[in-house]
């Protein structure tokens, strides 16, 4: 058979063979090592006990010897023993089971100086092994023994003085990236505010002399806090790589061990070796797993693991001097529960903002991970962008990724625009449920709900405007409507609460009206609208009844002892349930009238629905205004691409061949 070359096994996904002449190389650990010591020690033994020796008595030796059973006889004179081995003939005689070789002591004063002559002349063979060593059996015994001792010894107690192995718990686990992974601030988009805070880090690391000749001191601990997905590690990163210093990543859950005392040595272990490669930065992630707030001893434990590390980790800012050139950046998502002494000036005593990204940060962040592939030059970004509100750079790269994997499925060259809103729906609600079999009266009831919707979103002028309306069922929902925001909102108005409002029971509304019931399909519906309510009268001041005071319990506690339930009377309450309800009611009621008033509007819009299963927000206007749609339905595009495909018959496979 032909060798096939390296490309010819690439394309196969065959694994390329290892070099002629070169052995391949197999790794083991140390209890691989043990393993095999193991069980080379229990074949030893098992040999040891096949070759079993009889003892016998010196009475019994003679006896045999004079039957004629003895064929081998060796005389160990320093040991004063002699053994042998029986005859061929002794073992039929003797009992089943005697081992051929026996072993016999004596007393050399009772033998006769010719004795080894006397047993020549009765056909034994007798061999003189009084030179021999003493110590060499004892020490085949201990062989087994010797063996495993020295493997203990390799690989558990000479790793004891580097801190290797059994006793390695106390060194941090940290994973140290040289210079040779940079990561830089163009790879940092939507924060620049952040990236701003922190540049002064940079300079302190590239030239500290210049803060020294003015005085200042440079903050020791910078906090990022935000939400998840929001880049506070890449940003860490980035300072590393802008500042060229090594960077040194840990998460707060590597520190606590099932050991007491691990986690203050691995900070002191950590801290250690970043003073010895200063200038550097220590990135502590998830210091929210380590740093909660500390209470009283009933509560969390005087000696609790979690705050012996806290303190150790307390101690080591402190023992920072002004020419230690390190600088520990943490980051959580948690920044409400973490200790006051460890966000006090002189520990991390500056606190970094990394928000959700606007819309502006969420072009460029998409622009960054777009380019990692082939994209349609025409993409419209800044629609792609404005369609992701509330969207961190997590979800935003995980989008990009869908849409190369949709499009690369479909077998296209690049990705289009159409994969891109398919992926951000995808990511933000789930994957569309197109082969689900739906009622027929699920259908139109889900037709007509979604219809509601988008007619109150397409005619609330304080709205958001509406992007498109779909009934094909997506994760829990069964259909859905997309709003587009023009702008992302800072604040919230009472005319835009109030509209959001309408625009949820709409479908509610149309349920009743158009399929004489109502179903749980409002669910979600009622849920965020109940939200809003509530936030508008006890938050946000926009009750009329209870007025401008803030009613919401918070819920993070106060001190050591939260005060967990209302500051408020049961008649405040009662107001406050009156004003929400008030509110509700009101919205309800206008959405009525306003559904009523454009019934024929709505029916058409369901109908399209059913036949389209998808419209986008340009054609609910046009059939708002009294126009049609006109294009190919889903079954259409499936029976031309069905057309497309030429039928295999039995004659075309042949001519293939």
């Amino acid at each position: 058979m032909a060798k096939q070359s390296p490309s010819q096994r690439r394309k196969k996904n065959i694994p390329p063979l290892p070099p002629q002449g070169v052995p391949p190389r197999y790794n083991r650990s140390p209890f691989t090592w043990l393993l095999i010591a193991l069980v080379a020690m229990t074949l030893f033994m098992s040999l040891s006990r096949m070759n079993r020796t009889a003892e016998l008595a010196y009475s019994q030796f003679v006896a045999y010897l004079d039957q004629g059973y003895i064929k081998k006889a060796v005389f160990k004179e320093s040991s004063r023993e002699i053994s042998g081995e029986f005859s061929d003939a002794a073992l039929t005689q003797l009992d089943k089971g005697t081992p051929k070789a026996f072993r016999v002591r004596y007393i050399p004063e009772f033998l006769k100086s010719n004795y080894a002559e006397e047993l020549k002349s009765k056909g034994v063979e007798v061999i003189d092994a009084t030179g021999d060593s003493l110590w060499m059996p004892i020490l085949m015994n201990l062989l087994p023994f010797i063996l495993l001792v020295v493997l203990i010894y390799f690989f558990f107690l000479r790793g004891m003085r580097g801190g290797g192995m059994l006793m390695n718990f106390g060194r941090s686990r940290h994973r140290m990236r040289g210079k040779e992974k940079k990561v830089t601030f163009d790879d940092v988009a939507g924060i620049e505010e952040s990236k701003e805070e922190v540049a002064e880090i940079i300079e302190f690391l590239k030239n500290p002399k210049k803060f020294k000749k003015i005085g200042g001191r440079i903050p020791r601990g910078v906090l990022l806090v935000g939400p998840p997905g929001c880049g506070k590690t890449l940003l860490a990163k980035a300072i590393a790589g802008e500042a060229d210093v090594p960077f040194f990543s840990i998460a707060g859950s590597d520190f606590v061990e099932m050991f007491v005392g691990v986690g203050a040595s691995r900070v002191r272990d950590l801290f250690k070796q970043a003073k010895e490669n200063s200038p550097c930065i220590i990135f502590l992630d998830e210091i929210d797993a380590i740093g909660k707030k500390r209470g009283p001893g009933f509560v969390s434990g005087g000696h609790d693991e979690r705050e012996q590390t806290l303190n150790a980790i307390l101690v080591e800012m402190d023992g920072f001097d002004t020419n230690d050139q390190v600088i520990v950046i943490a980051a959580t998502n948690r920044g409400d529960i973490l200790d006051p002494a460890l966000t006090r000036p002189g520990r991390f005593d500056r606190q970094v903002v990394v928000p959700l990204p606007d819309l502006k940060g969420r072009m460029q962040i998409l622009q960054i991970h777009a380019k990692k592939i082939k994209y349609d030059p025409t993409t419209d970004f800044e629609r792609l962008a404005r369609g992701t509100p509330m969207f961190s750079g997590a979800e935003l790269e995980a989008l990009i990724n869908e849409a190369a994997i949709s499009a690369s499925m479909q077998n296209k060259d690049f990705v289009e625009m159409a994969d891109f809103e398919e992926a951000r729906d995808k990511v933000r609600w789930g994957r569309a449920k197109r082969s689900r079999v739906i009622d027929e009266n699920d259908k139109r009831l889900t037709a007509y709900h979604e219809a509601g919707h988008a007619l109150v979103q397409a005619m609330m002028k304080d709205a958001d405007p509406l992007h498109k309306v779909s009934i094909i069922p997506r994760g829990p929902m069964g259909g859905a409507t997309f709003a587009l925001p023009e702008k992302d909102r800072l604040y919230y108005s009472k005319k835009y609460c109030l509209a959001q409002l309408q625009i949820c029971f709409g479908g509610r509304v149309a349920e009743e009206l158009f399929c004489d019931d109502i179903t749980s399909g409002a669910q979600s519906d009622i849920k965020q609208a109940t939200m809003l309510a509530r936030g508008m009268i006890m938050e946000w001041g926009m009750g009329e009844t209870v007025g401008p005071i803030n009613y919401a319990t918070d819920m993070s506690g106060d001190g050591y002892f939260g005060h967990f339930g209302p500051d408020y009377s049961q008649r405040t309450a009662e107001l406050i349930d009156a004003e929400i309800k008030r509110l509700i009611d009101a919205a309800y009621v206008k959405v009525k009238d306003l559904i009523e008033a454009n019934r024929d509007k709505l029916e058409s819009l369901a109908q399209t629905l059913l036949k389209y299963e998808t419209l986008d927000g340009e054609e609910v206007k046009t059939i708002i205004a009294g126009g049609r749609i006109e294009k190919p339905t889903v079954a259409d595009l499936l029976e031309a691409e069905q057309k497309k495909t030429p039928a295999q018959t039995p004659d075309s496979n042949n001519a293939d061949e």
